[in-house]
């Protein structure tokens, strides 16, 4: 697809990966709409990078409506979708995670993600086009010991970014699955403040050129899944 004059959303794009992915792909040309509950924060990384802020939730289903609804006003047409929203709580031991701990993940990282899906699918599928990007992680991949609440919530992801290839591609709908490995940002953190980038890391800009080489692929191929790692973390 062209990215110039492309419209795009992307959920948990005031820091780190979305951040990154929007600024690229605004200098790319496209129009990106970014999304965040921390709204202060998302009108200073819009008004920095040039993008449009919405301040919602993904996990509440009526603001998922609401920013659907901006974007058929506003612009009359969505090409790209990329559900970045995502969180980590509960790092534990089985014997000693906590119930509400996956119901918080799971509100964010799965059924925000699909219901986010759920309205851009209904405006791909009329348009008979769009995009779907799906950012996992490696731990969608295998699991890990502490990781039973986010890496099965990414598990979950995976599933449902499949489902919807075999439902979308009859509508000439792309559904791509990226999966980074550690990158430092403010993820996980207590106290949201991004991390410094390591050397030896991969870095937010890799995936955001990541996103962008899948996107950029003609329309009539796409790359299902993608995994990007450190080439030498250690």
């Amino acid at each position: 697809m062209q990215l110039q004059d492309a419209i795009i959303i992307i959920t948990g794009g005031s820091k780190g990966l979305g951040k990154a992915a929007a600024k690229l792909l605004i200098e790319k040309g496209a129009t990106v709409i970014i999304t965040s509950r921390n709204q202060e924060e998302l009108e200073a990384t819009a008004q920095e990078i040039g993008a449009v802020a919405f301040d919602m939730d993904v996990a509440d289903e009526l603001q998922v409506q609401a920013l659907y609804e901006f974007v058929q006003h506003k612009f009359g047409r969505l090409d790209v979708l990329i559900n970045n929203a995502g969180l980590m709580r509960g790092s534990n031991t089985i014997d000693k995670t906590e119930l509400e701990d996956f119901e918080y993940v799971y509100r964010i990282n799965v059924f925000g993600a699909a219901m986010m899906a759920k309205y851009a699918a209904r405006m791909f599928m009329e348009q008979k086009s769009g995009n779907i990007v799906n950012i996992a992680s490696t731990a969608s991949l295998k699991g890990y010991k502490t990781g039973s609440i986010y890496a099965s919530s990414k598990f979950a992801l995976r599933g449902m970014t499949q489902c919807w290839q075999d439902e979308l591609r009859p509508y000439n709908v792309r559904v791509i699955q990226i999966n980074p490995t550690a990158v430092p940002t403010a993820f996980g953190t207590v106290n949201g403040i991004e991390k410094p980038l390591e050397e030896n890391k991969v870095a937010p800009v890799d995936i955001a050129q990541t996103i962008a080489g899948a996107l950029e692929m003609d329309d009539r191929a796409f790359i299902p899944e993608l995994t990007v790692w450190a080439t030498n973390p250690w």
